[in-house]
This record gives C-alpha cells, sequence and structure tokens, in this order.
C-alpha cells in the first residue's frame, strides 16, 4: 500500500503462560495498602504497624492465597484498607480466570477496558481515559519500552503484552491519586508487584510447561516457565528467580479500506483516460459528485510468531529490623517477526477501467465494476485495472533489561527510604516489501470484498509481478531508556494527624528513533520472488468474504521477501533521504517532584492530604530541511541557520493537590472521597518536530515540540459494603475536567512527495495522482495531515458498580462489574478509547480438586486513533468477548488447565465516521492453552 509506510495495523498476540498462580497459591502474600510508589513500608510481619492506614483501618496480616476463593479475598481486603480508591487483583486472579496477558486479568476490575484491535492486548483504559494517560509502574518503577510494529505511533500506556505474568504477584489500580505518587496518569496508576523471596518458603520450585493452539491458522506453540525462590533459615538475605519462554503463532484475517476519495475527482481521472461511464453516471443522476468511493477494499492477512525469553530475579537483604534492601534485575529478548500481505484491487489508480458504481446509504459508493486485461509473465503490464498485493516481511526484536535498587531504613517511629534505577529497550527493526500487480478485472462490494472476474487467471502465480516499482528496505533503531532515582522520609505522629510524608524524586525518560529507507531493488515476478501456494483464510470467509479474499496468491514467507530485495545487486548503497530526515526524531523529558503529605485518622475516619509539586523539561529534536533539498530527496544539502538537527526546549512547573478520606460508617461499610489535580503529557513522538508520510494515500502525521501538559481537576467518590469475608457490594461515581486536552488538527498541506524519484514510482502510483490533480508533474501534492495542537478541554463523568459473592459452601461465586462512561471534548466529539458501557460477568466454581471459571467482556463503541503515519482515527464497534477456563488439581503438587479465549470468535469492526463508512474488520481465531503445573 506505502512504499514508505505501511497503512496496515498489525497484530500480535501474546499468550503468556500463568504459572505466577502456581507458585502463588502457598505464597505469603502482602497486602501493601498501594505502597511501591514513594512508600515507606517493608513486609507485614517486621514493619511497625503505624501509617497511612494503620490506625485507619485494620492492617491485613500476610495471606496465604490457595485458591479463587482466597484471592478475591485478598484483592477484595486490599481495596477495603486503602486510603485511596483502590481495586487490586492477586497472581491468582490472573492465573484462574482466562487470560493471556495482565491487562485481560485488569478487565475484571470496573473501570478498566481494553482495546482488542490485536490478539495480544496492549492498551487499557481507566475510568474512560486514552491509555497514554495512564501510569504503570513495576516494583514502584517504569519500565522502558521500544515499540514493536514497524510504523507503529508510540503512545505512552503500556504494552502489557511485553511483561511475562509470572513475575506479578499483585496488581493495584490507583483512581484517586496521593501526592506521593508519581506524577503523570489522568486515568489511573496500575502499580505491579513482583513476589518477594523473604516472602515465600525457602526452596519453593514452581512452573508450568504447555502448548498454544489457534483454530483459525491451525498453528501450536510450546509455552514454559519456572519459578525460584530461596532464602536463609534467618530470613536475612533471600533471592528469587522467574524465567519463562514464550511462543506464539497468531493471525489477522479481514479486510480493511484506506480511506475513501470523491466520485468527482476519480471522474476527473476517468475523462482524462478516455472513460464516460463515471460522467454518464453523474448525468443519469444515479450517483453524485460529491459520493466517496472507497480507495482500496483489501483483503488483510497479518501472521506472526512470537518468541520470547524472560527472565526476573530478586535479590532481598533485611539483616535486621530496621534496615531492608532490594536489587531487582530484568532482561527480555522479544521477537516478534511477522509477514503482513494486503492484496487490494485499487478502482481509483486506474479509473480508465470503471465500468459501473452503486450508490448506498450516506453518500458512499458501496460497488463497483473495473475491466481489465492480465499480463503474463512481465514486470511492465499496461491494464485499465489494478490490483497490487504489498507483501511485507518485518524483522523485529525488542531487548529490554533494567536494573532498579531499594533500601529502607526504620528507625524510631521514622522511616527513610530511597529507590534508584534504570531501564532501557530497544528494537533495530527491518522491513522489506515487495508489490505485485496484476491486471485483470473485478467486481467490488464495500459489504463482501472484491471478485476477480477471472479467477482462474488472478490465482496463477504467471500474472502477478512487480509492475514499475521493485520495493525497498526500512530500517528504524528505536530506543527508549528511563533514569530514575527519589528519596522518602516518614515521620509517625500522635494525634488525628498520625504520618508526615515527604519526598523528591527525578526521572529523565529518553526516547528516540532514526529510520532509513535503501530504496532500487530488481523488479521481479512473483515465481522469482517464490510462489507459496494459495491462501486459504478462515478469518475472511467467517466475516462472509469473497472467494477472491479467501482464496488469491501470496509469496512463500519473510525469507523469500527479504531475499528477493536483498538480492538485487549492489543494493543498500541508495538510502532515501527524505524518509531519514523526515522520521528521525529523539525527545527527553525530565521530570523533578517534591511532596508533602498528611496521612490522618481516627477509628472511623482516615485518609491524606497532600500536594506534589512538579517541574517538567522536554527537549524535542528533529530534522528541519530546506524545501530545495526535500525536491532533490538528497543528503547532499546546505543547512542554513534554523535548519538541519534543531532543537526545541520548553518547561513546565506545576502545583497538584490531593485529598482522600474514608468513612467507616459501620464495621462492613465505607464511604470514601477523593479530588485531585492531576497531569499527564503527550506521546514522545507528538511532541518531536518529525513528519511522517504515506506517500501512495497522499496522508502524513506531524509532531509538535509545544504541547503543553494535559491538567485534568478530578472528583471521585465510592460507597462499599462487605457483606461477609468473600463478598462486597461497590458503587462509585468519578468526574474528570480536562484543561488541556490534546487533540489532532487535520489540515491540507503542500509537500514534496518523498517517493517521487524512486524508481518506478511515478509509473505505478505518481501517474494517478497527477491525473486525480493530487499532484503537480514535478510531484508537490496536496497531504492530508493530522497534528497534535495545545487548547482543547474535554470532560468525563461515569460511575462503576461491581459485585462480588461466593454462595456459601456450593463451590460457585460470581464476580461482576459495569462501568458508565460518557466522555466528550469541548466541541462535544468522542474521545480516544472511551466506551459508554462496559461491563464483565465472570461466574466461577471451585470446590476440591476443581474449579473453574468463565469470563463475558463487553465494551460500546469508541474512538481509536490510527496505530500507523497518517491513518484517521476510527470508531471502533461494540466488542464482546467470551472466555473460559478449566483445571484439575491432580495432587499437591501437580496440576493442568485448560484456557479457552475469544470462543466466539468475536468480530472486530471500525469504522471512519458513519457504519456505512467501513475501515476495518477483523477476526483472530480462538485461543486455546494447555498447560501442566507443578509446585515443590
Amino acid at each position: 500500500m506505502s512504499h514508505r509506510k505501511t497503512m496496515l495495523a498489525a497484530s500480535i498476540f501474546a499468550g503468556l503462560c500463568l504459572s505466577g498462580a502456581l507458585y502463588a497459591q502457598d505464597t505469603t502474600q502482602t497486602t501493601t495498602t498501594s505502597n511501591g510508589v514513594g512508600a515507606l513500608t517493608r513486609s507485614q510481619d517486621t514493619a511497625q504497624s503505624k501509617g497511612s492506614s494503620a490506625d485507619s483501618a485494620k492492617q491485613l496480616a500476610t495471606i496465604t492465597v490457595t485458591g479463587i476463593r482466597a484471592s478475591l479475598q485478598a484483592s477484595m481486603d486490599t481495596k477495603r484498607n486503602a486510603d485511596a480508591i483502590v481495586d487490586a487483583i492477586t497472581a491468582e486472579d490472573i492465573g484462574k480466570f482466562p487470560t493471556t496477558n495482565a491487562a485481560e486479568a485488569l478487565a475484571q476490575i470496573p473501570g478498566v477496558t481494553l482495546d482488542r484491535s490485536i490478539p495480544g492486548t496492549q492498551r487499557v483504559s481507566i475510568d474512560g481515559m486514552d491509555p497514554s494517560l495512564n501510569v504503570s509502574l513495576l516494583d514502584g518503577h517504569p519500565i522502558a519500552q521500544a515499540i514493536w510494529l514497524f510504523g507503529d505511533n508510540p503512545n505512552r500506556g503500556f504494552n502489557y503484552s511485553q511483561l511475562p505474568t509470572e513475575i506479578l504477584g499483585q496488581i493495584e489500580v490507583l483512581k484517586s491519586p496521593e501526592a506521593r505518587i508519581v506524577e503523570g496518569s489522568l486515568g489511573g496508576t496500575v502499580l505491579m508487584h513482583t513476589v518477594q523471596p523473604l516472602d515465600v518458603a525457602p526452596n519453593t520450585v514452581s512452573g508450568s510447561f504447555g502448548v498454544n493452539y489457534n483454530d483459525m491458522v491451525g498453528n501450536q506453540r510450546p509455552n514454559g516457565s519456572v519459578f525460584y525462590s530461596w532464602h536463609n533459615a534467618d530470613k536475612t538475605f533471600g533471592v528469587d528467580v522467574s524465567a519463562g519462554h514464550q511462543e506464539q503463532f497468531t493471525s489477522r484475517e479481514g479486510m480493511e479500506n484506506y480511506g475513501y476519495t470523491s466520485v468527482s475527482t476519480v471522474n476527473t481521472a476517468a475523462l482524462a483516460a478516455g472513460n464516460t461511464a463515471i460522467q454518464n453516471e453523474l448525468n443519469a443522476g444515479t450517483i453524485k459528485g460529491t459520493d466517496q468511493i472507497p480507495n482500496q477494499l483489501s483483503a488483510a492477512n497479518f501472521q506472526q510468531t512470537e518468541k520470547r525469553n524472560s527472565i526476573l530475579v530478586n535479590l532481598q537483604y533485611r539483616p535486621n529490623q530496621n534496615f531492608e534492601s532490594t536489587v531487582s534485575l530484568m532482561y527480555m529478548k522479544d521477537s516478534l517477526n511477522n509477514v503482513n500481505q494486503s492484496l487490494y484491487p485499487w478502482a481509483t489508480n486506474a479509473p480508465g477501467g470503471i465500468t459501473s458504481l452503486t450508490e448506498g446509504a450516506n453518500g458512499i459508493i458501496v460497488a463497483g465494476t473495473q475491466v481489465g486485461t492480465p499480463c503474463y509473465n512481465t514486470t511492465t503490464c499496461k491494464s485499465t485495472a489494478a490490483t497490487f498485493a504489498d507483501n511485507y516481511a518485518r524483522q523485529s526484536m525488542v531487548t529490554t533489561k533494567g536494573v532498579d535498587w531499594k533500601a529502607t531504613y526504620f528507625g524510631d517511629g521514622w522511616r527513610l527510604a530511597g529507590q534508584a534505577g534504570v531501564s532501557s529497550s530497544s528494537n533495530p527493526m527491518t522491513s522489506f516489501i515487495k508489490e505485485i500487480y496484476y491486471g485483470g478485472g473485478f467486481d467490488w462490494n464495500i459489504n463482501n470484498g472484491v471478485q476477480f472476474t477471472d479467477p482462474s487467471s488472478a490465482n496463477n502465480p504467471n500474472y502477478w509481478a512487480d509492475n514499475g516499482w521493485g520495493g525497498n528496505e526500512e530500517t528504524i533503531l528505536y530506543k527508549a531508556r528511563d533514569t530514575y532515582g527519589q528519596l522518602d522520609f516518614s515521620k509517625d505522629l500522635d494525634g488525628f494527624v498520625n504520618e508526615i510524608l515527604v519526598g523528591a524524586r527525578y526521572a529523565s525518560h529518553w526516547e528516540s528513533q532514526t529510520e532509513n529507507a535503501f530504496t532500487g531493488p530488481q523488479q521481479l515476478t512473483l515465481n522469482q520472488i517464490g510462489y507459496g501456494g494459495l491462501t486459504d483464510l478462515a478469518g475472511a470467509s467467517a466475516l462472509g468474504l469473497t472467494d477472491s479474499f479467501v482464496t488469491h496468491v501470496q509469496t512463500s514467507g519473510l525469507n523469500a521477501i527479504k531475499n528477493a530485495v536483498l538480492s538485487t545487486p549492489g543494493f543498500g548503497t541508495a538510502r532515501d533521504a527524505n524518509v531519514y530526515f523526515d522520521n528521525t526524531w529523539a525527545v527527553q523529558q525530565q521530570n523533578s517532584a517534591a511532596y508533602l503529605q498528611a496521612n490522618f485518622g481516627t477509628d472511623n475516619v482516615h485518609g491524606n492530604l497532600g500536594i506534589r509539586f512538579v517541574h517538567t523539561e522536554f527537549d524535542s529534536s528533529g530534522y528541519n530541511v530546506p524545501s530545495a533539498c526535500s525536491a532533490a530527496d538528497t543528503f547532499d544539502c546546505y543547512f542554513p541557520n534554523g535548519f538541519g538537527w534543531v532543537t526545541s526546549k520548553t518547561s513546565y512547573n506545576n502545583w497538584l493537590p490531593s485529598v482522600n478520606v474514608a468513612w467507616n460508617v459501620a464495621p462492613d461499610f465505607i464511604v470514601r472521597g477523593a479530588a485531585s489535580e492531576t497531569i499527564s503529557y503527550a506521546p514522545f513522538n507528538q511532541m518531536a518536530p518529525y513528519f511522517e508520510a504515506n506517500d501512495t494515500v497522499l496522508t502524513g502525521a506531524g509532531g509538535n515540540p509545544n504541547l503543553k501538559p494535559y491538567r485534568s481537576a478530578n472528583f471521585d467518590a465510592s460507597a462499599e459494603w462487605y457483606f461477609n469475608d468473600e463478598s462486597m457490594f461497590a458503587a462509585s461515581v468519578f468526574y474528570k475536567d480536562v484543561l488541556n486536552y490534546i487533540v489532532n488538527a487535520a489540515t491540507t498541506q503542500t509537500r514534496i512527495n518523498g517517493s517521487w524519484t524512486l524508481p518506478g514510482y511515478l509509473q505505478s502510483e505518481g501517474n494517478a495522482q497527477i491525473a486525480a490533480g493530487l499532484c503537480t508533474s514535478a510531484g508537490v501534492c496536496q497531504y492530508d495531515v493530522t497534528a497534535p495542537v495545545n487548547g482543547g478541554r474535554a470532560k468525563v463523568k461515569g460511575a462503576t458498580l461491581s459485585y462480588q459473592q461466593a454462595f456459601g459452601d456450593s463451590g460457585f461465586g460470581l464476580r461482576a462489574n459495569y462501568t458508565y462512561s460518557d466522555g466528550s471534548t469541548h466541541t462535544g466529539g468522542w474521545l480516544p478509547y472511551n466506551s459508554k458501557d462496559a461491563y464483565t460477568i465472570a461466574p466461577y466454581f471451585e470446590k476440591g480438586p476443581y474449579s473453574a471459571s468463565v469470563s463475558y467482556n463487553y465494551r460500546s463503541a469508541y474512538l481509536a486513533g490510527g496505530y500507523v503515519a497518517g491513518a484517521a482515527s476510527t470508531y471502533v464497534d461494540g466488542f464482546k468477548e467470551l472466555d473460559a477456563s478449566a483445571a484439575y488439581q491432580v495432587s499437591k503438587n501437580f496440576s493442568v488447565s485448560l484456557d479457552m479465549l475469544n470462543l466466539l470468535n468475536s468480530k472486530y469492526y471500525a469504522y471512519l465516521g458513519s457504519k456505512t463508512q467501513l475501515s476495518e474488520e477483523y477476526v483472530t481465531g480462538r485461543q486455546f492453552m494447555l498447560e501442566a503445573h507443578f509446585k515443590f
């Protein structure tokens, strides 16, 4: 589709082996009441029980988690004893309810919704806010994350698909902030806690091994993990190690459409080619010039093999009751190689062959016919019909590593804690593309796709070849790095105010991208590239797409595509200057923060009051290139003052007050209230002075170094009834008034087409753009560009209901929640990723050696941001998912489990504007994970 950036959203499925639940069965689990960020606590068996919740709500003793009911009770007790509005899940929740990663476990929490455009969930919304506006921390510190998908739009939302769940012991979601908590979240702060060695029996060994299987692709892959923990007899030193190997083959199949073009624009090009068919229909009144034609209906087939190895080590030292120190080491290597084929008959590329168009509702052309003659075994085909098959072979290897140190000294009524560390992530991604062509005619329909007029020739590899353009190789070196340090002090007091906390934190985040494109591969036929037979896309069939979309030609895979590009003699010397200059950037963010917080409480009322000051500095760097250099697409460029590599510096100061109050109305009934101001930041690439273009469809995305932080005034309240030890009913309301909601502004910009001078581009695409009046013969084109701007305002108001209950000794129980979220911008537009309605119903059974659970999740329609450069935001239809799991405890040391996900094989639909404007529709298949678990 694009010679410089794919317009194809891609999929990744991270099927995680959930062995964390198993070693948690006998793990001493410490409830930390939202500690881990600027907190001054230690394990409950050694801590002096005084602090933010010690005087105001009972401190939990250590909890031995042994099953679904016990883990739900542990999660409920964390919520009950917190000062702020908090929800939690334990490792048992992650393992016993059907999940593929920690994000899907979080879906059990009210107010949390997932974006499921890709199988391995990456994006988590909290209380209706964009995933980029949340903060996620592991043991109180950030984890640097490089993007995994070539052409992805970087965002601040945590990618849970890249974090193994076996390292987690508990996850907390803070809905209302405290002054001691790291800034940066408008939706919620997710605190992930690993298992600590001094909280686990010495010489604990647990793990799992198994396979996962997807019924759409009929492929199975192995998984395995192991956990070991040891400490000495005095419990002064301990070490635990969690290691895992995970493989997953996944596929996303369906249909995509890359925008719309007006009938009048297409007719202009058709008349220039001597075709009056469209004009005749305009004269007859059967269609209108303002009607919109789908640019390309594409048969999308994304296949990926993921192989991830990970290891986490915790070293914990507690020589006496006054001092504790922990060092954590992390290393992950995640291979995410994939092949993405997009087969798209392109009517507007060759309008000379259009014979008919059919108008549908809302001014959308819903069907058409194109005539053309296929060419046999040639790379210079001339036809009045054009079908392209983009074959992307992408190599992606994300390496993440980090070291974190924290220590606490407990004095007589005071505590001093420090934490420091560094985390880095990099991904040297490579993409190879061969774009093959077929000249035969076709009929198309927006509901069913495209049907070739002559399937026998369309399915014959001898009629497919490069046509004017031989593809390219693109590389992106993506880097992210977090460096941080903080110091916290607390003093216990007598009286209503029982603790004072003060602290300071410095954090630096660096994110950068360097992109290159190497041009000039030789043109080849499909047979020379490597014919891989005909597709058999079950997903396309399930969507009711045409036979031609289900069965069509394909290459023989990643290596064939890669070798076809690299086999050109002398390839690798010609480098595209515009790609480098437009897409190379760096952003550094430095936050210096200090806070003061007072914890207070009586027997019936407890909470905290505080303020946090944050000074933020941004250095945004990128290339500013003179227009003459862009037109020549050359590195041989003179940069006068103000051009070349330029850096823009901005800084901001923010005072962030917060208050949380909890009132124990009765022993089993708590009412809470909270008010706060919070800030968050735009994704790093949006703050870079860059321009990322899709030259084929003339769209682009730009950055803005002058973006100010989001700022929001927040009000939260909840009422919680704990009617027995394992059951509760809770209701909450929330309101967020976002004072600077960053929005994307659409503009039309006249720019040099960076691909104009590439070999064959003029023949394959450029001439069609000239004929349509979109470009001049010199390659000056009209781009539809989106770029972020300040000054927006947004409001979110909503409510949640949550309920969990174990029904006596029957073994049955139920967990359910509902979220209502009404969010909009000041102009009435939708907020990204805000669904008005979302709910989860999760019944379970656990008795004796048997356990089982079912989870049904639903979220209503929402606005999703585009995943790649220039891709328009889409409206995603309501999505439902049904999952189930079953397990049997064979013995004290051995069990087996079966997780079954997406049992409905739910369809993902996205639209541009109304539902008559299809953008994409996908299925990903049903997933089955069979695992054996052991523990000694």
